[in-house]
């Protein structure tokens, strides 16, 4: 039924991202195609980095997103894979900025681009392809379409600098944290789905559906990453697990556990995050208050309700492949964490 909770099994969600890909196969391979075809410069460094990122892997699920929602909305021209490209040059322009920030070493995996080609270049690179984003939005010539995407990129930037700005206080609160996760990953999503109705020339109500589904989707997505990092294996995550713990990051799984622990636990996250002394076993002893409280459990939890609430923003559009692949995609998201 539309209407129920996504069942979580990952051979379903695997299926389910499949079943996408193969619906909108063609759209996809113009888009990648695009993809290639702007991330090239005579300056040789630029795609090589580029495609060092492109090649460590990514589900390309944001474009999928905007090549699904324009189908969906009975879209038949081909604006939507360049605005498909578009959304992934965001994407990936903010993936190499947030490396840097984070001081990562490795992504989906493998190594960094700044590990490997410096954070000067990743940076510099990361303003490239937002540049040939801006540019795609340009080609599409919608002001609104421009607007849409503008608004995500800047939203995007506010919610990594918030991040920045809460990142080691324990004094953090779930509403700044969600604002942190709306803007830094569910603005993306959002904007990628309407984009969807825009092209279609649909009408506002649809466009604003497919927000809310895009959103909600963004929302849960980002709780399951953040529940991923203290409960997955490096090949699940693409990162080692800690890594959040590490660098000092509210999530909701921190915030969760510092509310239900006692005074002995609140000095413990207070040191651990707050004041970055952190020893070799602190990861292990975290990871054991998380699983005394249940804390990654409530997260997931919490990612299924935004699950349902996506799927029942897709209730005004009438039943179609498409349909039924955005509503099998939320599983795909929850079922991250085995």
């Amino acid at each position: 039924m539309e209407t129920d909770a996504p069942s979580g099994a990952p051979s379903d969600a695997e299926d389910a991202l499949t079943a996408l890909v193969r619906l909108v196969h063609d759209d996809l391979a113009t888009c990648n195609q695009l993809i290639i075809d702007r991330m090239q410069s005579p300056v040789q460094l630029i795609p090589q980095l580029a495609a060092h990122l492109i090649a460590a892997g990514g589900k390309r699920l944001r474009p999928l997103l905007t090549l699904s929602a324009a189908r969906l909305c009975g879209y038949q021209g081909e604006r939507h894979t360049g605005l498909a490209a578009c959304v992934e040059f965001i994407h990936t322009a903010t993936l190499l900025h947030d490396d840097v920030v984070d001081e990562s070493a490795l992504r989906r995996g493998q190594a960094s681009a700044n590990a490997i080609f410096g954070n000067n270049a990743s940076v510099l690179v990361g303003d490239f392809l937002f540049a040939r984003a801006f540019q795609l939005m340009v080609d599409d010539g919608s002001l609104e379409v421009l607007r849409i995407l503008c608004s995500a990129a800047a939203t995007i930037a506010e919610g990594e600098v918030l991040q920045l700005v809460i990142q080691n206080d324990m004094a953090s609160t779930e509403a700044q944290y969600l604002e942190v996760i709306e803007g830094k990953t569910a603005a993306l999503f959002a904007a990628a789905t309407r984009v969807g109705a825009v092209v279609a020339d649909r009408p506002l109500e649809d466009a604003e559906a497919l927000d809310s589904y895009g959103r909600n989707l963004g929302i849960a997505f980002q709780l399951i990453d953040d529940a991923l990092d203290y409960s997955a294996v490096q090949e699940q995550l693409g990162k080692t697990v800690g890594d959040d713990f590490r660098e000092g990051k509210i999530t909701l799984p921190v915030l969760l556990a510092f509310a239900r622990g006692d005074d002995e636990e609140k000095a413990f996250w207070r040191r651990v995050i707050e004041d970055r002394e952190q020893t070799d076993e602190d990861l292990a002893f975290a990871l054991q208050l998380m699983r005394r409280h249940g804390v990654i459990e409530e997260t997931v939890a919490r990612a299924r309700e935004y699950g349902e609430r996506a799927i029942e923003s897709l209730r005004g559009f009438p039943d179609s492949p498409y349909r039924r692949a955005l509503i099998d995609i939320v599983a795909f998201c929850i079922a991250r964490v085995r």
